[in-house]
């Protein structure tokens, strides 16, 4: 079964990307053995920018290999026991991937046969949105399971039955929410009630994989009452029990809030205003974040400081400051776009004005940089004036210690 249809990809700018023609052709486009899917072919159809380039085809990875080695394409074995085998065009990555179904799935992995079914490949898809398939020629787009009416509808729908997909990847539950968090009109009601049902299941996930889709949903377009519904129906509280009310309405106020200032949703800084911030580095940890990760979701309820927006973006870095005022509600509207500057002096330049090398001219720094700060950043010349003024009272006071001693 074809499942074409008379809908065809509109011009987007990712199809003339270099040598995307050719790979196609390598890998039998025009004989309807490669076709364009999944995200390409849906966010083309939505009119949204594109980030990545899949194409399906019916050749086992072995013969892919073959023939982009053959015709000089650069091919990297990214997934073989899964099919999946990435050519590299022009420095872009595009997956090539052979068409599969499931043996056995235990919700966190698979094992799968290589087929040249297009709408078996389909059928184990997770919803009807990215299941859509296009030609790379005519651009005719491949639809088996009702994708394009769920996606002019903005639903976002369960290919088949919603609990036999929760079974194969348990992970598939929070895909459901941020797909239609980021695409979505009126939930699907059948996903829904199995997301619920089935939301223990996300204990069985790596914490590496939930946390990686979740801040992912974090910054989708309706983030707010998409995670709202989770709490509501209990999706979050085997992973995550301490997000409650007071953490949804912080999460509500942020997203105004970044939204008011023109400042881009930020998924540690989102995490942070649900999280108890007694609870951080706990949630933190349990999510295996980075390092750096943590250290700004601890911080970021540490309020805004008494020294200013630009002192603060300068003292704990833009990325932390900007979490922590717009968190407390303050203006974080300076650090748009600001680079913090160096400090324009050196220990050198204050051991030349004749501080001895050591405590003495780290002191001079901390209390230059000080002086700097509160002054707003001013220029060389004034930090000069400044050195001049901390080096002489420094040298003064050292030969007043140096009489008392005598």
């Amino acid at each position: 079964m074809s499942g074409a249809t008379d809908t065809c990809l509109p011009p987007a700018e990712w199809r003339s990307l270099p040598g995307l023609d050719r790979l196609a052709t390598i890998l039998g486009g025009e004989a309807g053995e490669a076709r364009f899917v999944g995200g390409a072919v849906r966010d083309s159809l939505l009119g949204i920018a594109v980030a990545d380039v899949d194409l399906a085809t019916c050749h086992a990875p072995e013969t892919v290999m073959a023939r982009l080695k053959d015709a000089g394409i650069r091919a990297v074995p990214t997934g073989l026991a899964h099919g999946t085998v990435t050519a590299i065009l022009d420095g872009h990555p595009v997956e090539v991937t052979t068409l599969r179904r499931d043996v056995s799935t235990d919700g966190r992995h698979a094992l799968v046969a290589f087929t040249d079914d297009w709408r078996e490949d389909a059928a184990r898809r997770d919803f009807t949105i990215n299941a859509l398939y296009a030609d790379p020629n005519s651009g005719r787009v491949h639809d088996y399971f009702g994708g394009l009416a769920d996606l002019a509808a903005r639903r976002v729908r369960f290919i088949g039955d919603p609990l036999q997909r929760i079974a194969e990847d348990h992970l598939r539950i929070l895909r459901f929410f941020r797909f239609h968090a980021r695409f979505g009109d009126a939930i699907d009601a059948a996903g829904l009630e199995a997301c619920a049902t089935r939301a223990n299941d996300l204990m069985a996930l790596s914490r590496e994989r939930i946390a990686a889709e979740l801040l992912k949903l974090l910054v989708a377009r309706a983030a707010v009452p998409v995670v709202r519904l989770m709490i509501a129906r209990g999706i979050l509280i085997a992973m995550l029990p301490e997000i409650d009310a007071a953490g949804i309405e912080r999460f509500a106020l942020l997203a105004e809030r970044e939204a008011a200032a023109g400042i881009a949703p930020d998924p540690i800084r989102r995490l942070a205003a649900l999280t108890p911030p007694a609870e951080a580095e706990v949630i933190g940890a349990r999510l295996k974040l980075s390092n750096a990760q943590r250290k700004r979701l601890i911080a970021a309820s540490m309020g805004p400081g008494d020294e200013g927006p630009l002192a603060l973006g300068y003292r704990v870095g833009v990325e932390s400051a900007i979490d922590r005022l717009l968190l407390a509600d303050a203006d974080a509207s300076p650090l748009d776009g600001w680079t913090p500057p160096r400090l324009p002096i050196s220990g050198g330049a204050l051991v030349a004005r004749g501080l001895a090398k050591g405590p003495d001219v780290a002191r001079a720094l901390r209390a230059i940089e000080t002086q700097w700060i509160a002054e707003g950043f001013p220029d060389a010349a004034r930090v000069d004036h400044i050195a001049d003024s901390v080096a002489s009272a420094s040298i003064a006071s050292a030969a007043g210690a140096s009489s008392g001693r005598a």
